[in-house]
């Protein structure tokens, strides 16, 4: 029960700070919004299908060489990246807001996430529970 608690407050961080980060780009509570759901619902449809084509593709390779698994990883972020333009850009209408929170948001995330999970680790700790789930193990990655 505990590590889905976390992970649903995972979540809520995450979409916090995609909503924070457009709202102060633009001023608008309803594009925050927007930018706080639409996306990461897009990246979790899209995300299945990518590990599909990966499974497939590593299928005829060599399994386990590091070369293939830091290609996965960067195709990930690639896919998340063009996502989130995408989505901005056609929410918004600029290509530069879309590239320039599209690029902020992951740096936000990476910055805050970790201290989001010590908070839990040391709850966890006070409550006798442990647990190995780390933002972005969580499950599908979102933004």
């Amino acid at each position: 029960m505990a590590i889905a608690a976390k992970s649903v407050s995972q979540v809520v961080v995450h979409m916090a700070i995609s909503f924070t980060l457009a709202f102060l780009l633009t001023g608008s509570v309803a594009f925050g919004g927007l930018v706080a759901v639409i996306e990461p619902v897009v990246n979790v449809l899209l995300l299945p299908l990518h590990e599909a084509a990966w499974r497939r593709m590593l299928a005829s390779c060599q399994p386990g060489g590091r070369l293939a698994t830091a290609s996965k990883k960067a195709s990930q972020a690639a896919l998340h990246f063009v996502v989130a333009v995408t989505v901005l850009y056609c929410a918004s209408g600029s290509l530069a807001l879309g590239g320039m929170l599209a690029l902020i948001e992951p740096i936000a995330n990476v910055i805050l996430l970790p201290h989001h999970d010590r908070l839990w680790d040391r709850l966890l700790a006070r409550l006798g529970t442990t647990t190995t789930v780390r933002a972005g193990n969580a499950g599908p990655a979102l933004s």
